[in-house]
């Protein structure tokens, strides 16, 4: 399987939610995904400051910009509901889930063959982001989380385009990772998304 496996098979997360008494109480899976999201924003942020490092194309240093400001998005979400977090060294490639540590490794190393193989890993970290995003919107019903998580999303769609669009100025046509083709022909065909 490809490094990306145990990533897309998310996390094994229990799709019977619990039931919530207050708006401001977060079960076991909405803290789960939080402390899940902060450090996916930072695999994404350090994969792509590895690869604008090694190739030099600014559309790593442009979208891990972005990153950045994603992950102190999620960041400030568990500091407001008092979760500690999981990024306790923000050194690139550093991370306590294991899963991601393993998984960066893997991306550096299939992104540092060529240009063109690294643009494909950004790609499918958009991909595999935006279907592990929608699943943590489903999971919540917390809407100032549903609203970062959205905001991400749409991050996401743009940083796809951004990425399609590079291969395609290479004369590649890009086939979905992780994403039905529909859906990654959809985003790619609509317009570049303003954050809210």
């Amino acid at each position: 399987g490809t490094p990306f496996t145990s990533m897309a098979a998310g996390q094994g997360r229990n799709a019977d939610r619990q039931s919530q008494d207050t708006d401001t109480s977060l079960d076991a899976d909405e803290i789960h995904d939080l402390e899940y999201m902060r450090e996916e924003e930072k695999l994404a942020r350090d994969v792509y400051r590895t690869f604008y490092g090694i190739w030099g194309l600014p559309v790593f240093d442009n979208i891990s910009e972005s990153e950045e400001v994603h992950t102190t998005k999620v960041q400030d979400l568990l500091e407001k509901y008092r979760l500690s977090d999981p990024v306790v060294d923000d050194t690139t490639g550093v991370f306590v889930n294991q899963d991601l540590a393993t998984l960066y490794g893997a991306l550096i190393d299939e992104g540092s063959q060529s240009s063109l193989k690294a643009l494909y890993v950004g790609a499918a970290i958009e991909e595999i982001d935006m279907i592990d995003l929608q699943e943590a919107i489903d999971e919540t019903d917390n809407a100032d989380i549903q609203m970062v998580y959205e905001n991400l999303m749409s991050g996401s769609r743009n940083h796809l385009r951004a990425y399609v669009g590079q291969i395609e100025d290479l004369g590649v046509v890009y086939e979905a990772q992780y994403l039905s083709q529909d859906e990654v022909d959809s985003i790619v065909d609509s317009p570049i998304e303003r954050s809210r």
